[in-house]
């Protein structure tokens, strides 16, 4: 019988900044969980917290942040508890990281090679004899041309798609159990993207990973993720399977993002969702996102919305699937779509 059990289970995960005026919360209550061989694709617009998410995961935030409450389990092994011996077996090792800019990540003074040939001494997972060999092979992994002679460059020496090439080969140097890559393809040209893309569905597929896919494109969920979370403010206000979340929108905020996928019609105006991400320490009362929502009534400003069940692994934080509240009494009523509201910033 498989095993049922997620690889990675974070439950009520909340991480702050402490910052003159008070915590600030980065990520706020964020439960979600990735089974063994799956793809969760967490998207939102920039300031959501999903990157900070992923730091948490692997113990990483740097002050002044911290993880204020919560559970991080991942193989049965509680990572909130774990001693930082602990933590530094897990990293590179079990867990790794695929960061959103491979120039900052790499170190400058180290060939590729050697940073390769470092993350498998450290872990044990080769002898120095034959771990150049080995750094070689992962460079030819990830289609990096010439990999034998390439594996002596140093960053500088190696165009931004083989940069992110090489930290993929490093990143699946140990053979990890999961792989958390941070907008993996930002800062790249649209070819070298589906190449990078194409090259992490290889190597799940081969070395059945489970991949934790930050990005604010969601396109590239749809293409590689098996469920979504939808990340807004340092919630999760969305969650289920990539079909029915992309198929039938629950939330106004998912609503709103993939209204404003261009259409490809020419001549057809871009479609955005009015106003910004707030400030971490300025949250607006009740639901983050009632400034920007065109369906808000009374009770969004009052109160932080629970999660209600859509459907079968499929649930929203919004206060329209309360069936207890009838919203047709509020004083306001919900707004209908596409509605400015009066105090949404502009």
């Amino acid at each position: 019988m498989a095993d049922s059990t997620p690889l990675l289970s974070v439950e009520g995960l909340t991480t702050v900044f402490d910052v003159p005026s008070g915590p600030a919360p980065a990520v706020d209550d964020v439960s979600f969980h990735i089974g063994r061989g799956e793809t969760l694709g967490l998207v939102g617009e920039s300031g959501s917290g999903k990157s900070v998410a992923a730091l948490s995961i692997m113990r990483l935030v740097p002050p002044p942040g911290r993880i204020g409450a919560g559970r991080i389990r991942f193989n049965g092994r509680d990572l909130i508890e774990s001693s930082e011996r602990e933590l530094r077996e897990i990293r590179g090792a079990e867990i790794a990281l695929i960061f959103q800019e491979p120039m900052t990540a790499l170190n400058p003074v180290f060939t590729i090679g050697d940073q390769i040939r470092e993350t498998l001494l450290v872990h044990g997972r080769a002898t120095r004899k034959d771990a150049l060999t080995q750094a070689v092979a992962l460079l030819e992994a990830v289609r990096i041309p010439d990999a034998a002679s390439r594996v002596h460059d140093y960053p500088h020496q190696l165009s931004g798609g083989m940069r992110q090439r090489a930290l993929i080969a490093m990143a699946l140097a140990c053979r990890p159990s999961l792989v958390i890559a941070d907008e993996p393809t930002t800062a790249l040209d649209v070819t070298i993207q589906a190449e990078i893309l194409d090259l992490l569905r290889e190597h799940r597929a081969a070395l059945g990973l489970s991949l934790l896919l930050i990005t604010h494109d969601l396109g590239v969920v749809a293409g590689m993720a098996d469920r979504v979370a939808v990340m807004y403010a340092g919630r999760i206000v969305e969650t289920g399977p990539v079909r029915a979340v992309f198929r039938n929108p629950q939330h106004p905020y998912t609503r709103g993002l993939l209204a404003s996928i261009p259409s490809g019609t020419p001549g057809q105006r871009l479609r955005a969702i009015d106003g910004s991400v707030p400030l971490l320490s300025a949250l607006p009362s009740g639901c983050a996102f009632n400034p920007r929502c065109p369906d808000r009534f009374d009770r969004c400003l009052k109160a932080r919305p629970p999660d209600y069940s859509i459907g079968a692994g499929h649930t929203t934080k919004c206060f329209l699937y309360d069936s207890s509240f009838d919203p047709r009494a509020s004083s306001q009523g919900p707004r209908a779509a596409g509605h400015q509201p009066e105090n949404a910033s502009r």
